[in-house]
């Protein structure tokens, strides 16, 4: 595929400084692109690339400078680019709607005429699957699950029994949407475990990792708001509710009961306790641990999780904290000196 630079900068809304007739091939990464390839800058740390990569284009912000190369101007230079993967690349080919012959199908569960259920998928009593859905290899629903209009099953995700996934939901490969939460009772020597007889709720537009785990309720119901996205690897215990559009990155644990609100932010390995709310618009740093509720709008980070100017503040000073103990050293033996010469003789 060859098409001029002006082209490109019409299907991505973008405007072209330079020669709008650079041929493009395809896009690539700033570091890994060749002759042909349009790439972009959105993140000042790759600014110094700009000047080594063979990109034959490259997307920037309305306002950067002029770098000797035929420019894409947008204000918002990555999602511009995911525009341009996406006209480069197409749309992915959808599997033809049908059931696999090898697909276990319950008498009573209701399958769309045009949905695709693919080779030894398992679709339990009661389930129902809804139009243009694609539940790819080796998956299981459950008993009376609901799965909305175009959702994507990759390959062997499990949906157990009765949890509801909305419109457009991607789940990707290993993930386990319903398993049983962590809930058991100690009695005496032993712990009885807890039955747990709630569901999992997914908005629409929700799209779920590889190998995350979202537990059902006790009882009620653990909820994920639509339009929010899930990394892989993340641990959503019982009873958990997240609000729209939140970030979740990759290996958060949120224990039960925690309430997240609208467009929170969970940076990678961020720890949650239970039972505490986190304000929407907030924002946690990586590694940090949250253990008490968090206000809207409050960036947080470090462990335990405060205030992220708080949190600078105490870096930089255990930075410097191996010339702070050199400083006080050097003064307490200054001291013991002054203090001796005052002794009486």
């Amino acid at each position: 595929m060859k098409v001029t630079l002006e082209a490109v900068a019409r299907a991505i809304d973008g405007t072209v400084v330079g020669d709008g007739s650079v041929e493009i091939t395809g896009v690539a990464g700033i570091r890994e692109a060749r002759e042909g390839d349009l790439t972009f800058l959105a993140n000042p740390r790759y600014e110094p690339y700009l000047e080594l990569t063979q990109a034959s284009a490259v997307i920037v912000s309305e306002n950067h400078r002029n770098i000797g190369k035929p420019l894409i101007q947008n204000p918002n230079p990555y999602l511009a680019f995911l525009k341009a993967v996406r006209f480069f690349a197409g749309d992915a080919e959808r599997p033809c709607s049908g059931i696999h012959p090898t697909a276990v199908i319950a008498p009573d569960a209701v399958v769309a005429e045009d949905a695709s259920i693919g080779p030894h998928a398992v679709i339990e009593p009661g389930a129902k699957i809804g139009s243009r859905s694609i539940v790819q290899a080796g998956c299981y629903v459950g008993a009376r699950a609901r799965l909305g209009d175009e959702v994507l099953l990759y390959p062997n995700v499990t949906i157990r029994e009765a949890c509801v996934l909305g419109d457009r939901v991607i789940v990707h490969s290993g993930t386990v949407v319903g398993s049983d939460g962590f809930g058991f009772v100690r009695d005496g020597d032993v712990y009885r475990k807890l039955p747990q007889v709630g569901i999992v709720e997914i908005g629409d537009d929700v799209e779920i990792g590889a190998n995350v785990t979202i537990d059902r309720a006790t009882t009620g119901t653990t909820r994920i708001g639509a339009g929010s996205k899930i990394d892989n690897l993340v641990q959503i215990a019982h009873n958990v509710q997240i609000g729209k559009s939140c970030i979740i990155v990759a290996q958060v644990g949120i224990s039960g009961s925690t309430v997240l609100g609208d467009h929170v932010v969970l940076a990678g390995q961020v720890g949650v306790v239970g039972h505490i709310e986190i304000g929407d618009g907030a924002s946690v740093g990586a590694q940090s641990g949250v253990s008490k509720s968090v206000k809207p709008g409050e960036r947080m980070f470090g462990y335990p999780a405060m205030p992220l100017r708080q949190a600078k503040r105490i870096e930089a000073s255990i930075r410097n904290l191996p010339e702070l103990i050199q400083t006080v050293r050097r003064l307490k033996r200054r001291l013991d000196e002054l203090e001796g010469s005052k002794e009486p003789r």
